[in-house]
């Protein structure tokens, strides 16, 4: 491999790494404690495509690197949002732009595959790409859950639950939906029937760094 090669290579590698710098806008304005970074999201992401369901006719893997790819752009653009006041085609422009040139980076293979993957999450048309994007928006209001717990602040995200609203357009988010929202009431209800030194995930936002999340389990 050239030198220059290696350059674009290297590059490459700080684009990805540059993920992790970039905090995810939502929870900035919010002012949430330490907020999630793209490559956090990307990588939950990732993992939750896993489980895509091979007998509805998903292409797991296809869905895993979609999942990995579908804010790669972010490292350049930033994590644009509606605060920002960038309109949609706009916003298409700057990210496309971005993807074009992240594509020089390496084998033209390779760039052609990211490149795909990603005009496949933006135009929503596979079952794969509707699968992911489903997984984009839960994975966002599983992580407002998160804060609202890690943070004593009940329904103080609510904003981002409201705003995906019967947008999920597949079987398993949707149940997956149905259920946080019914471990969401219960928690609430919970602390608002508690005591504040009752509560098991009732810390202050200054000591959030021993705060612990209430797992997600199965029957509650």
């Amino acid at each position: 491999m050239s030198s220059s090669n290696f350059t674009k290579l290297f590059e490459f590698f700080s684009l990805i790494g540059q993920l992790k710098r970039v905090q995810r806008t939502g929870w900035v304005l919010h002012k949430v404690s330490d907020p999630e970074s793209v490559a956090d999201h990307m990588y939950r992401m990732s993992m939750m495509a896993f489980l895509a369901d091979s007998t509805s006719g998903l292409n797991k893997e296809r869905c895993i690197k979609m999942s990995l790819v579908h804010d790669l752009a972010e490292s350049i653009v930033g994590d644009i949002a509606p605060a920002d006041c960038v309109d949609r085609d706009e916003k298409y422009r700057r990210e496309k732009t971005a993807m074009n040139h992240i594509s020089t980076l390496v084998s033209e293979e390779v760039g052609s595959e990211l490149m795909g993957l990603w005009l496949e999450y933006e135009e929503e048309k596979t079952a794969e790409a509707k699968f992911v994007k489903d997984l984009d928006k839960f994975d966002m209001v599983f992580q407002a859950y998160e804060y609202e717990q890690l943070e004593s602040k009940p329904r103080f995200l609510q904003e981002f639950f409201d705003s995906t609203k019967g947008k999920f357009k597949t079987e398993t988010v949707q149940n997956w939906v149905t259920e946080l929202d019914r471990l969401r009431n219960q928690s609430t209800s919970l602390r608002n029937s508690a005591s504040p030194h009752s509560s098991d995930v009732g810390q202050s936002t200054n000591n959030r760094e021993s705060a612990k999340v209430k797992p997600f389990i199965h029957g509650e």
